[in-house]
């Protein structure tokens, strides 16, 4: 009879909606006693040096994640959504002890422990998060678009009913990441859930500073083809109800929703936060609005029992002390392991790439099977992605202005035509958008191969190309993204500060990125086919005065050719002097060192970069040369002349000599690039001072 009427108060108080109550709340009990004892024991202690308390977006983010049962679902949240991690699975000693920076978790203490990641083939993942405000909303959505590329293109129909799902605060929303995300889901209709918790600051800032009136829900109401939602995030009647709501719309029409929820962050944006900057009243009313108390008397007794309740209680509690105590049992990794997997080692990531779905690359060969006929370099690579498409549905091409035209530099030309617009299609202006939806893509077992139109125009995307570069090391080989960026640049005719900037030095300073850098046509088939076939990601620096160089033309090498990463090539080999260098400076050096017994060194490759061979010339010839285009300063030839200088000191009749361009940006009147630029005559004066030295 209780029984019976529990069920008829459930019927009549509480959403029949499958949400299953008694979950929701062993898991919020669970995440409360889990935030107490770092605040109280593990914090003081010392023990967790990062703490980020969920208390009160907790419930919301527990019913969220409750909904996610798709095994293709994903989730990508921020430093707050432990709560989420939680109701997806993922262990509590786990959670804490990656809070500590111990063995194992989410990254073996290479991370702080708030920075998740959760690859899940039983069901719903967490993709790797990022540290910074907004760096979760692209690559989310590019899962979303992999979802339907996979369901359409690929014809797996398991994932035609799964989603994306993206968490961020109300201070998120200002960020580049959420407006990007956000017109990339719109037009092209992807399902995905952007779900903002809104506790009215972003640490100090209100949300009215964030966006006018502090409702980016109001303000996105006019937002084509966006479904909103919004609600009082503690209320468990309306999470529920607006939770599932949010989540069936995405699932079954395939377009993007936003579910704004109201909830209080009642303690402070990190545990060092006294939270001085809001009144006793403000903090008074936060209080009064938690959502643990809440969700109790919406259950009890309608739903379940104070004893029911109070079992919750003891068994989250239970949990969380064997969770401690299996945590801080865990030592610290071996501090020798904090090198491994920048790169891919041999031992298959969990989740990312296509190689941990089992791609089997076809056999390649570094023997060239040319037809005799030279191309130019833009046939070259024009006809290896061309290639790699035929073979491999995986591959994708996207970028501004690559699709019906071809990209600007005709790379692309005819080959939406062919393969169509799912698998090379043109995206709205956002270099974010373009690396970050590539990561997502990648990490949901796709191959991309975004185009940065010039090398200047990466900067907005910094902060996803180090994201992407960093997620083999930073989640312990859990998560890998082989992305294939590639990005045209330096001078060609003229110059100027926009579109004439190598600075490839920036990119071999980002861990976790390979960096090609190839002269010739030849070289890039070989160096872009390994990329495309590999499981690492790759800048291909494709430069624009190579592009149709004469020099550069070289005959196709053949559909499976190859080459590997870190051998350079000897253009031209002798006794008398070392000269390094790479792209278009290349044939510059060569035509300096006519008649000269030097070996001319192209790297092909800046990471890795072949300094055995760099090291191997300079014990002979005794002297060393190193020409690029890029800046002097900190430019990577300082890197190769402090190798040289260390390895190689006792071998030199000479210093290791520099010739670059001054620390000025590219010119663009040519009679003042042709000064700025290393010129075959300047590096022929070079090369005779050191033979002379």
């Amino acid at each position: 009879m209780a029984q019976a009427t529990a069920l008829l108060l459930r019927g009549r108080n509480a959403p029949d909606e499958g949400i299953d109550w008694q979950r929701v709340t062993y898991l919020l009990h669970l995440s409360r006693i889990l935030d107490e004892m770092e605040e109280m024991r593990l914090v003081p202690e010392k023990k967790v040096l990062y703490q980020f308390s969920a208390r009160g977006h907790d419930m919301a983010q527990i019913i969220l994640g409750l909904q996610l049962t798709n095994r293709h679902d994903a989730t990508c949240g921020y430093y707050r959504s432990r709560p989420l991690l939680l109701s997806l699975g993922v262990d509590p000693a786990d959670a804490l002890g990656s809070a500590m920076g111990r063995a194992g978790g989410y990254s073996d203490g290479r991370d702080i422990g708030v920075v998740f990641n959760y690859p899940n083939s039983d069901g719903a993942s967490a993709l790797p998060m990022c540290g910074g405000v907004g760096a979760q909303y692209t690559p989310t959505a590019g899962w979303a678009q992999a979802l339907q590329y996979h369901a359409a293109v690929l014809g797996k129909p398991e994932y035609r009913g799964a989603i994306a799902v993206v968490l961020g605060g109300d201070g998120s929303v200002a960020s580049n990441g959420f407006w990007s995300a956000l017109t990339i889901a719109t037009t092209q209709k992807l399902p995905m859930l952007f779900y903002v918790e809104d506790n009215g600051y972003g640490i100090s800032v209100p949300s009215d500073v964030q966006t006018p009136g502090g409702n980016i829900a109001a303000n996105l109401a006019s937002w084509r083809d966006l479904e909103i939602f919004e609600g009082d995030g503690c209320n468990p009647a309306d999470v529920a109800r607006l939770t599932q709501q949010a989540v069936c719309f995405v699932r079954e029409h395939r377009m993007p929703a936003l579910l704004r929820l109201t909830v209080p962050r009642l303690e402070g944006h990190s545990f060092q936060d006294t939270q001085s900057y809001k009144s006793e009243a403000a903090v008074k009313a936060e209080w009064a609005r938690d959502p643990l108390p809440r969700l109790r008397d919406y259950l009890v007794p309608s739903v379940m029992t104070a004893d029911d309740w109070e079992a919750c209680r003891l068994e989250a509690s239970d949990n969380a002390e064997r969770a401690r105590f299996e945590a801080e049992g865990r030592g610290v990794a071996p501090v020798e392991t904090v090198t491994r997997h920048v790169f891919f080692e041999g031992a298959m990531q969990t989740m990312g790439g296509q190689h941990s779905d089992g791609y089997q690359p076809p056999e390649c060969s570094a023997e060239m099977v040319a037809d005799g006929q030279r191309v130019n370099m833009v046939t070259a690579i024009r006809r290896t992605l061309e290639h790699e498409l035929t073979i491999n549905e995986r591959v994708v091409l996207f970028g501004e202005d690559i699709g019906a035209k071809g990209g600007v530099h005709a790379v692309t030309l005819g080959l939406q035509e062919k393969f169509g617009t799912e698998r090379v299609f043109d995206t709205s202006l956002s270099e974010e958008g373009i690396v970050g939806r590539a990561v997502g893509m990648a990490l949901a077992g796709l191959v991309p191969v975004p185009e940065i139109q010039f090398r200047k125009y990466a900067e907005p995307a910094t902060e996803q190309i180090n994201d992407c570069g960093t997620i083999r090391w930073r989640t312990n080989n859990r998560f890998a993204a082989p992305v294939v960026l590639r990005m045209p640049g330096g001078f060609f005719k003229c110059g100027d500060p926009w579109h004439s900037q190598t600075n490839e030095v920036a990119f071999v300073h980002q861990p976790g990125w390979k960096v090609a850098v190839p002269s010739n046509a030849e070289d890039a088939v070989g160096l872009l086919r390994t990329a495309l076939r590999g499981n690492d990601p790759v800048i291909f620096f494709e430069h624009r005065a190579m592009l149709d160089h004469q020099w550069a033309r070289r005959p196709y090498p053949g559909d499976n050719y190859a080459l590997p990463f870190g051998k350079a090539r000897f253009t031209r080999q002798g006794d008398a002097i070392t000269i390094v260098t790479w792209g278009a400076m290349v044939p510059r050096c060569e035509e300096a060192a006519d008649g000269i017994d030097a070996d001319v060194i192209d790297l092909r490759t800046l990471m890795p970069w072949d300094h055995e061979s760099v090291i191997s010339s300079v014990r002979r010839t005794r002297r060393c040369l190193i020409v690029h285009e890029d800046l002097g300063t900190a430019g990577f030839g300082a890197e190769i002349a402090a190798v040289v200088a260390d390895e190689a000191f006792i071998d030199l009749d000479a210093p290791v000599s520099r010739l670059t361009m001054p620390d000025i940006p590219s010119p663009h009147n040519p009679a003042l690039l042709d000064w700025a630029l290393p010129s075959a005559d300047r590096i022929r004066q070079k090369i005779t001072t050191l033979l002379e030295y």
